[in-house]
């Protein structure tokens, strides 16, 4: 991929998490799970950088003061207002576009990052996602959106969800924003990779400990082999809790596979 392609990942991390706080920073292999995270969206080749984006909340302190210490970017904003928060990010960034990422995904696979930045460059869209309607496991999401689009959505009367959810707002007004979905080839959405609560953290653990040494470079059919294989490692938790905050929240969706 070409250089002037890259674009930056702004991955949105806090540690006031309410079915499993701290979770950012829960120890696997020896490390904060945000920094695996890290190191796998950095081996993808469409991203330029990574800043991550939490909240100026003093339960943010220690994992702001953490991430700095390792020289990685931050920026903090409000706890809540998230769209605003992104607002801070991005008026410190140039480029076309951006990739937005969650602190609950840290088996985020770099080829995915790839793919749909070239998906989204070739056919112009304004918001391509893997979860319009999903076909990854949950926990591989991938959000990318122009700048222009984003800022366009500032311009409409934002609802306290829609600035909490920040890309709800774009998928809630097809009518406005060219919107894209990323199928897989399969419908692997009934996997759960996702941490949102111990029993996600427990099945992730499992996976990094399987893959200790290469906890960067492991791919989604690594992963697959492995819960093939270990059927008392699977998560107990199915894909059905994907997103649960936004199940009632979505509009009308018109977008384009």
């Amino acid at each position: 991929m070409n250089t002037n392609q890259k674009i930056p990942a702004i991955l949105q991390a806090r540690m006031s998490s309410t079915r499993l706080p701290g979770k950012v920073m829960s120890l696997i292999n020896g490390k904060p799970m945000i920094e695996w995270q890290i190191e796998r969206i950095l081996r993808a080749e469409s991203v330029s950088h990574v800043v991550v984006a939490t909240s100026i909340d003093s339960s943010d302190d220690e994992l702001a003061s953490h991430l700095e210490f390792l020289g990685i970017n931050v920026t903090r904003g409000s706890l809540d207002d998230v769209y605003s928060r992104f607002e801070t990010v991005l008026a410190g960034e140039n480029g076309n576009a951006f990739i937005r990422l969650t602190g609950d995904c840290p088996m985020v696979m770099p080829v995915i990052i790839d793919d749909m930045v070239s998906c989204f460059q070739d056919k112009k869209f304004e918001y391509l996602s893997n979860t319009l309607v999903p076909t990854f496991p949950d926990g591989l999401d991938v959000e990318i959106v122009s700048n222009q689009a984003f800022k366009r959505l500032g311009t409409f009367i934002l609802s306290p969800e829609e600035r909490e959810h920040m890309t709800l707002g774009l998928y809630n007004r097809p009518q406005e924003f060219l919107l894209g979905n990323f199928k897989y080839k399969a419908d692997l959405s009934a996997e759960r990779w996702t941490v949102d609560y111990p029993e996600d953290l427990t099945f992730v653990k499992a996976v990094f400990h399987q893959f200790q040494g290469a906890e960067a470079s492991f791919t989604m059919d690594d992963v697959l082999r492995f819960v093939k294989n270990n059927h008392t490692s699977r998560n107990k938790l199915t894909g059905e809790l994907r997103n649960e905050a936004l199940q009632n929240m979505k509009g009308a969706q018109k977008y384009v596979e």
